[in-house]
């Protein structure tokens, strides 16, 4: 709006100097006109607009309202116009210099606000980098995170599983452990057993204390020889039998138990090979156990 103000303003000072200039000696009507124009004007100071008045009544003629009540004189009347001249060309200087001035300004107000736009724009845009730099980040912590519970829980998993089969082949281990050790106590308690056997049938009556460890094979031999030895009759191989019916039961012995009855039906000397067949057979099968 100033600078629209400036321009008018020198505008109308240009004309009215250049009306005025052409007519130094008379007071046309459009010299006049301009100058009454000039007082209209807002950036026209009150001294100058003073001025002008004082000039415009110079002439009788002239209305200051900007209306000629009769027409000026061709010739023969000297227009004293320097004066007004020279003030109103240092005002269209002063308005000049004004609106370069504010032109200046203006520059130099675009070019700050160009400038801080493009301070604005990079901090926007260095922001933005920022943003878009966190977010990433922020999402490849994430994924790592779920990459490592989702490991964690596959190792978890995987130590469950292991310690689910530890346990069982833990528990495996300690029942055939178990299972061995019962076997043997199993068979020595078997060999005890028809060590005793022998020993009823060749001397006809049971020891009076049992033996509590396993017979080596020099005891079975003599208990073999004793046997072949006796002759033994059926009465003690019937309570051989029975004694081995009695230990069969106490021991859960399913050989035992089938001796006990080969011992009772078959005749001695069959019974003298099958004792000595599962002697053999007891004691390689705690020898390859071993």
């Amino acid at each position: 709006a100033m600078h629209k103000d400036y321009s008018e303003s020198v505008d109308a000072l240009q004309r009215a100097v250049a009306v005025l200039k052409k007519q130094a000696h008379n007071r046309p009507q459009a010299a006049l006109t301009q100058l009454t124009n000039l007082k209209k004007m807002s950036l026209i100071p009150q001294e100058a607009k003073n001025a002008i008045d004082l000039f415009l009544m110079q002439d009788q003629d002239f209305d200051p309202d900007g209306l000629a009540v009769a027409a000026p004189e061709a010739s023969g009347y000297e227009f004293q116009s320097h004066g007004v001249i020279e003030m109103l060309e240092k005002l269209q200087d002063k308005f000049i210099d004004e609106r370069t001035q504010l032109e200046k300004e203006e520059m130099n107000g675009k070019h700050a606000y160009d400038m801080l736009m493009q301070d604005l724009n990079a901090q926007i845009k260095q922001a933005t980098a920022d943003r878009d730099e966190k977010s990433e980040a922020k999402a490849k912590n994430l994924q790592s995170k779920a990459d490592a519970e989702g490991d964690l829980k596959d190792t978890s998993d995987t130590r469950k599983a292991d310690q689910v089969y530890l346990d069982d082949l833990t528990a495996t281990c300690e029942q055939k452990a178990m299972d061995f050790e019962s076997r043997q106590q199993l068979r020595a308690e078997e060999l005890e057993a028809i060590a005793k056997a022998i020993e009823i049938i060749s001397s006809g009556a049971v020891a009076g204390n049992a033996e509590k460890h396993l017979p080596s094979l020099a005891q079975v031999g003599s208990s073999l020889a004793q046997l072949r030895a006796s002759g033994a009759t059926r009465a003690p191989q019937q309570r051989a039998s029975d004694f081995l019916k009695e230990r069969a039961q106490h021991l859960n012995s399913r050989v035992l138990s089938a001796l006990a009855v080969r011992v009772e039906s078959d005749p001695f000397e069959k019974v003298k090979k099958m004792i000595k067949d599962l002697i053999v057979r007891l004691m390689e099968e705690a020898n390859e156990e071993a």
